[in-house]
């Protein structure tokens, strides 16, 4: 297994820029390319709370906006601000969706499973695992009688 702790602090990095005033859950991810290049994202929160947008996605729009399209993995990380131990906190329904439009099956899901005492532990998933029978930019093509 690969080693994600770096991609976890930059989600952490990320975490720290979150604008969440209402509900007070901040949210950070970090996700990186297939070139290897990092684009962080936080989730920035509307008192109309539907344009609301979570970590996850602002840092896949940061990365498409900017030309990227091949990713690797994401490491979210998430909790109260109120909170010194952060624990699991895994991605919504809708930036699953996102996840799978932009990556395949071999995508990686990095999500910080305790950080107590400073200690950094996380589990890696597959997207398929999180998104079972998700619905893709494959399941777009029109299919022969």
């Amino acid at each position: 297994m690969a080693d994600y702790t770096e991609l976890v602090k930059l989600a952490l990095e990320a975490r720290e820029m979150s604008y969440s005033p209402y509900s007070k859950f901040k949210v950070g991810a970090a996700l990186l390319t297939k070139g290897g290049k990092v684009y962080k994202g936080c989730n920035i929160e509307n008192a109309s709370y539907t344009p609301t947008n979570c970590a996850e996605r602002t840092a896949f729009f940061k990365a498409v906006s900017e030309g990227e399209t091949e990713f690797e993995a994401i490491a979210i990380v998430g909790g109260h601000s109120d909170q010194d131990e952060l624990e699991f906190c895994a991605p919504c329904g809708v930036c699953r969706q996102v996840i799978r439009e932009f990556c395949d099956d071999d995508f990686k899901i990095v999500l910080l499973t305790s950080n107590k005492g400073g200690e950094l532990k996380y589990d890696v998933y597959d997207l398929p695992e999180i998104l079972p029978f998700g619905f893709g930019p494959k399941d777009m093509r029109i299919k022969p009688r």
